[in-house]
């Protein structure tokens, strides 16, 4: 075997041991066998290849937790305004260094 074909074929072997072999013809046999070709056949290799969207990306899901995250921001918000206004009553009653 030339010094080429040598490299294809551990190449080959590589991509097998990996699982890419598998996951391709997967992929293909599935677009092959869908009814209604895509328009876009790479996108549905891309989409298939990574299982679709990840669940976590679901809109109702995403929205409910940026309520929620809007919501805890201003319990925070508030929760320093408190803060500052205490810190600021302390500070107005403490004399200051030079003032002993």
């Amino acid at each position: 075997m030339s010094q080429p074909e040598s490299k294809k074929e551990e190449f080959r072997r590589y991509l097998e041991s990996a699982g890419v072999m598998d996951a391709l013809t997967k992929v293909l046999v599935g677009l092959y066998e869908e009814p209604e070709k895509p328009p876009d056949a790479l996108e549905f290799v891309k989409r298939h290849m990574h299982g679709g969207p990840p669940e976590s990306l679901d809109a109702e899901s995403l929205k409910k937790e940026v309520e929620e995250l809007r919501q805890r921001n201003r319990e925070l918000e508030e929760q320093v305004a408190a803060l500052q206004a205490s810190l600021a009553k302390v500070e107005s009653s403490e004399p200051l260094e030079g003032e002993r």
